[in-house]
């Protein structure tokens, strides 16, 4: 014979009730008007020395050369450009211009050229013409 175990009758469980203090009441908030301030005019800030040409697509450490892809525009050897990015700002002549490692003497729109720079320059640099 197989001996059943008697349930135990579970204890009724009560929620106690909490009794709840009477509070003062505050008078409502006064809502606060909010001062609308005035648009700042910019200032027109001159535009770049020269007109923009291009931007700088790598830079060779080891020889201190960019390449350069030209937007529009042309450069002939002799010009003064101006690199101007985020922690790069300086002029040079153009002394040395090269299209797959072949000297030239000018580019146009759409060439990628290398040139040598006096200091380091980033991707993204803008290039002008001045």
């Amino acid at each position: 014979m197989v001996k059943k175990k008697k349930k135990k009758a579970k204890k009724a469980v009560t929620k106690k009730k909490i009794k709840t203090r009477a509070r003062k009441s505050k008078p409502p908030a006064k809502k606060k008007k909010r001062k609308v301030k005035k648009a700042i005019k910019k200032v027109s800030i001159p535009l770049e020395e020269g007109t923009l040409i291009g931007k700088v697509t790598h830079y060779f450490p080891h020889v201190k050369a960019g390449a350069i892809l030209i937007g529009k525009g042309q450069l002939v050897l002799g010009d003064i450009i101006r690199v101007k990015g985020h922690t790069s700002d300086f002029k040079q002549k153009i002394m040395s211009m090269q299209i797959d490692r072949v000297s030239v003497e000018k580019a146009s729109k759409g060439q990628e050229i290398g040139i040598l720079v006096k200091a380091r320059v980033r991707i993204h640099d803008k290039v002008y013409k001045i």
